[in-house]
C-alpha cells in the first residue's frame, strides 16, 4: 500500500512537548516513548486503516493509534496516498483539537 506519513505542525510540537516533559525526570524513557511513537506512525504507511475512528468526529478518514496514555490522531487521505498524523494526545489532555 506503501502511504507517506507527514507530521502535522503541531503534531510535532506535541511530541517535542512530550519528549522534553518526560526527560525532566527520565531522559531514557523520554527517548523510548518519542521512538515508539514515531515507530507507530511509520506502521500506519503499510496499514492506513489500522486505527479506529475518532468518536469526537463523524469521518472515517479520521483515525487514532491509543498508545497509552497518548492517541495518534490522524487522517487518511486515499487519494493522495497520505497519512497526516495530527496530533499527538495525552490522555489528560482535554477536548481534541485538529
Amino acid at each position: 500500500m506503501d502511504y507517506t506519513v507527514i507530521l502535522s505542525p503541531k503534531a510535532v510540537g506535541d511530541l517535542e512537548t512530550i519528549v522534553r516533559y518526560l526527560s525532566l525526570s527520565n531522559p531514557d524513557a523520554a527517548r523510548k516513548v518519542g521512538q515508539r511513537l514515531l515507530g507507530k506512525t511509520k506502521e500506519l504507511s503499510q496499514f492506513p486503516f489500522k486505527g479506529q475512528k475518532v468518536p469526537e468526529f463523524d469521518s472515517p478518514n479520521i483515525r487514532q493509534l491509543i498508545l497509552k496514555p497518548y492517541r495518534v490522531v490522524y487522517r487518511v487521505e486515499e487519494d493522495k496516498k497520505r497519512i497526516s498524523v495530527a496530533r499527538f494526545w495525552h490522555s489528560s489532555q482535554e477536548n481534541l483539537e485538529l
